[in-house]
């Protein structure tokens, strides 16, 4: 078998790679640096609006994270505050696919709990 002709490899966007990239620190830093900043809209918690915003995007092969979207929404200013939250993160730890870093999709939650 022979593999298929990619134009530019540096523009793909793997969901699945040897080496998944990673917060600074890993999940329990990046858990610490959403509880720290976020903020929580004031008239969600006055009208006790909460739950999870679904939140992906890419981990360039610098460690920027780039095409930040919502993929569960919950509330419009929920929604707002968790991309607020993930634009603020350090760059991670890029992901790596036969020791060549590479571009992967991640995906990620950002709870809201009263």
């Amino acid at each position: 078998h022979h593999l298929p002709l990619i134009i530019d490899p540096d523009k793909k966007v793997y969901d699945v790679v040897e080496q998944m990239p990673n917060f600074p620190g890993g999940y329990q830093k990046m858990h610490e640096f959403i509880e720290k900043n976020l903020h929580y809209p004031k008239e969600c918690a006055e009208n006790g609006i909460q739950g999870r915003v679904i939140i992906d995007f890419v981990v360039e092969r610098s460690g920027k994270l780039t095409n930040i979207r919502v993929v569960k929404s919950v509330n419009p200013a929920l929604d707002k505050e968790a991309l607020r939250i993930v634009k603020l993160m350090p760059k991670w730890i890029p992901g790596r696919q036969s020791y060549k870093k590479v571009r992967v999709k991640c995906i990620i939650p950002i709870p809201f709990q009263l």
